[in-house]
C-alpha cells in the first residue's frame, strides 16, 4: 500500500470513527476515558496537536467543533450528564494512568 493511500484509509476510518461517536451521543466522555484511556477531547487535543505539527494555527474550540461537530459548550449542556461518585473514582484512576492522552 502506499503511502497517500494509508493516509486516506486512517482519515476515512477518523471521519467514520467521529459519525460513531456523533449517533452514540448517550456515552459519557467520562465512561469512555474510564473504559478506554481516551474521550471525545483527547480525540480533539490530538487533532489540534496534528495542527499544530503542521503549522495550523487551530484553538481547542475550533478542534473541539470538528470533534464533537458544534460547539463544546452545546453538545455539553445537550449530552453531558453529571458523573456519579462511581463514574469520578474510576476516572481519578484513568487520568493517573492515562495522565499523557487527556485533555479538558
Amino acid at each position: 500500500m502506499n503511502e497517500q493511500t494509508r493516509i486516506e484509509l486512517e482519515a476515512a476510518a477518523f471521519r467514520r470513527l467521529l459519525e460513531h461517536l456523533d449517533k452514540r451521543s448517550d456515552v459519557q466522555n467520562i465512561d469512555m476515558m474510564n473504559l478506554t484511556g481516551f474521550c471525545r477531547n483527547c480525540l480533539s487535543r490530538w487533532y489540534q496537536e496534528a495542527a499544530s505539527d503542521r503549522g495550523i494555527d487551530m484553538d481547542k474550540e475550533a478542534a473541539r467543533e470538528i470533534v464533537y461537530g458544534m460547539p463544546y459548550a452545546e453538545w455539553k449542556a445537550k449530552h453531558q450528564s453529571e458523573a456519579s461518585p462511581e463514574q469520578q473514582k474510576a476516572f481519578e484512576t484513568s487520568f493517573a494512568e492515562n495522565v499523557g492522552t487527556r485533555s479538558d
